[in-house]
C-alpha cells in the first residue's frame, strides 16, 4: 500500500491499536484512531475514584483495574520496553510477595507504566488524530473505499484500509458482511472474562497484620487470582492511613458469575480477601468492574501474528492473534504495520 496516498482508520486505542496507528503514521500513512471509551489504553486501564469520608472530607484514589503489569521476552518487544523505560514511561516493579502466595520459580518482575497504566498508550498515540467516545458499529464499502458507521451516521469516508484492534467478538461483528471466513474464526476464539474489585481500607498496622509490606499476592485457591496493593506500585500515590487494593477474580469464577449483580460480586470478593488474609478489613470505598473480554487463553500466536488482506484493505491485530498478553498485542500490531507497509 502506498503510504503517501493511503487513508487508514484504526479501530481500538488499546496498545495494539495505538501501536499500529503510530507505526503506520511514522511510515507516512494518513491515520485516524477511534475508540468507544473516553480515552486510550484499553485493558491498560486506571480508574479514578472520589468519595466522601465519614468526616465529610473528599477522598481520591486511583486503581489499575486492568492488566496489573506485564513481562517482556521477545527481542523486539524488549527493545521497545527498554526505550520506553529510558523515556520515563515504564518502571520495573519487583513486588514483595504476600505470605501464602503461589511461589513461582523466580521472583515476579513486572513492567508498569507510570504514572498510570494508560500513560504508555497516551505517549504512543500523542499527536495522532483521535476520536474517543465513538462506537463504530458498521463498515460500508463505497466507491472503492471504506466508510465507518456509528449509530447510523457516517463518521469517516474514503478510507483505503481499516484496521480492527478489537476483542474478537467485536471485530467479528464488523467483519461478517465483508470477510465471513475471518469473522467465523474470530467468533471461535475464546475470550476469558474477569471481575475486578477496587477498594481502599484503613492502612494495616505493620506490627499486627501479615498483609503489610507486600505488594502482590497469588492465592492458591478460591475465587481470587491476583491480589494487588496498588499503592505499592512504582509511581503511584500513597495516602497515609489508606491501603489501596485491586482484586482480580479467576477466569473460571468470573465466567460462572458473569451476569451476577455487581453488589453480589463485590461482597463475594471482599469475603474472599478476608478469608485469605485471615481477618476482616475496614473498607472505606469499594467498587467492581466486569471485563467481559479480559484476556485470551495462553496459546501459540496465529501464523504471522496478524491478518491483512491487501485486496480489500482490511486488517486485524491484537493479543488474540499475537500470542496473548500485552506483549502479544504489541507484536501483533507491529506485524500488521509491517505487512501493510510492505504491500504494493
Amino acid at each position: 500500500m502506498k503510504a503517501a496516498a493511503a487513508r487508514v482508520a484504526v479501530l481500538g486505542a488499546g496498545l495494539a491499536g495505538a501501536t499500529c496507528a503510530r507505526m503506520l503514521t511514522d511510515a507516512g500513512f494518513n491515520v485516524q484512531l477511534f475508540d468507544k471509551s473516553r480515552g486510550v489504553g484499553g485493558r491498560l486501564a486506571t480508574r479514578r475514584a472520589e468519595w466522601t469520608a465519614p468526616d465529610s472530607s473528599l477522598q481520591r484514589a486511583n486503581f489499575d483495574h486492568g492488566a496489573p503489569g506485564f513481562n517482556a521476552h521477545s527481542q523486539d518487544f524488549c527493545a521497545f520496553v527498554e526505550q520506553a523505560h529510558r523515556d520515563g514511561l515504564l518502571a520495573r516493579w519487583v513486588p514483595s510477595m504476600a505470605p501464602g502466595s503461589y511461589a513461582p520459580l523466580d521472583a515476579p518482575a513486572l513492567w508498569v507504566p507510570v504514572p498510570d497504566m494508560p500513560a504508555l498508550c497516551r505517549a504512543i498515540a500523542a499527536g495522532l488524530p483521535l476520536q474517543t467516545g465513538c462506537t463504530v458499529d458498521g463498515l460500508r464499502r463505497e466507491h472503492g473505499g471504506w466508510c465507518l458507521l456509528s449509530a447510523g451516521e457516517t463518521v469517516s469516508t474514503e478510507l483505503d484500509a481499516v484496521v480492527l484492534a478489537l476483542p474478537p467478538p467485536q471485530a467479528a461483528a464488523l467483519l461478517a458482511p465483508h470477510q465471513l471466513a475471518w469473522a467465523q474464526r474470530l467468533q471461535a476464539m475464546p475470550m476469558l472474562p474477569g471481575w475486578t474489585l477496587m477498594g481502599t481500607t484503613t492502612e494495616p498496622d505493620p506490627g499486627a497484620n501479615t498483609d503489610a509490606g507486600w505488594g502482590l499476592g497469588w492465592p492458591t485457591s478460591g475465587p481470587l487470582a491476583w491480589v494487588v496493593r496498588n499503592d505499592a506500585k512504582p509511581g503511584r500515590i500513597r495516602t497515609p492511613g489508606q491501603a489501596q487494593w485491586v482484586l482480580h477474580a479467576t477466569a473460571a469464577w468470573s465466567h460462572t458469575h458473569l451476569e451476577a449483580p455487581a453488589a453480589e460480586v463485590q461482597a463475594a470478593l471482599q469475603q474472599a480477601l478476608a478469608v485469605w488474609l485471615g481477618r476482616s478489613l475496614d473498607w472505606q470505598h469499594v467498587a467492581v468492574h466486569r471485563w467481559r473480554y479480559a484476556s485470551v487463553p495462553r496459546a501459540a500466536a496465529t501464523p504471522g501474528r496478524c491478518w491483512w488482506d491487501a485486496g480489500t484493505g482490511l486488517g486485524v491485530c491484537g493479543d488474540a492473534l499475537g500470542g496473548a498478553g500485552v506483549e502479544g498485542a504489541w507484536l501483533s500490531a507491529r506485524a500488521l504495520a509491517l505487512a501493510m507497509t510492505a504491500a504494493p
